[in-house]
């Protein structure tokens, strides 16, 4: 692929009411993309470079009406807009539960803590050490699941706002059959 065309999404359709979804009832500018449209889009999109704006250009067999035509552009990015949005309160929902997951590990973990010292005071014997390991351990455990949501989840979400983003500012061209 040419530098000049590493920008470029191109979608071979029929006819334009291929790339919305058909049974939205909704006003076409507000109409929800195609599943597979959408994912062909972002598909293309991800393997692109990041730093470029991005253009659609849709190849059509059969020539819409100018009013589709030109709102097609609007409605694309009023979807992607809206997908945007869908990400940012994914973070926003994941962050919290981080939030809370944190809060109860770091009070289980402490409980554990704690009955591991009460059982290592207890003189169970050989089996104390066993024991307050174990409760050291699985206190520990509880820390997973708050720790890889902030090392690790939020940030392909982010990823994917970021590409929502430039995928709500592209440009949709239009290549048309001949007349």
């Amino acid at each position: 692929m040419s530098a000049e065309h590493d920008n470029l999404i191109e979608v071979r359709l029929r006819e334009l009411s291929q790339l919305f979804n058909m049974m939205d009832p909704s006003p076409f500018i507000d109409r929800d993309l195609d599943a597979d449209a959408e994912e062909f889009i972002v598909g293309w999109a991800r393997e692109l470079p990041a730093h470029r704006e991005l253009e659609l250009v849709i190849h059509l067999a059969t020539r819409p009406l100018p009013d589709r035509i030109a709102g097609t552009e609007e409605a694309v990015r009023h979807y992607f807009a809206s997908r945007v949005e869908v990400k940012r309160r994914e973070v926003r929902l994941l962050l919290r539960q981080g939030r809370a997951s944190l809060l109860i590990g770091l009070v289980f973990l402490a409980a554990c803590i704690g009955l591991g010292v009460l059982v290592q005071r207890s003189g169970l014997g050989p089996w104390s050490r066993f024991l307050e390991l174990g409760l050291d351990i699985v206190g520990w455990v509880a820390m997973w699941r708050p720790l890889e949501i902030f090392l690790y989840e939020w940030w392909p979400i982010v990823g994917d706002q970021r590409l929502m983003q430039r995928l709500a500012r592209m440009k949709v061209r239009f290549v048309l059959p001949a007349t």
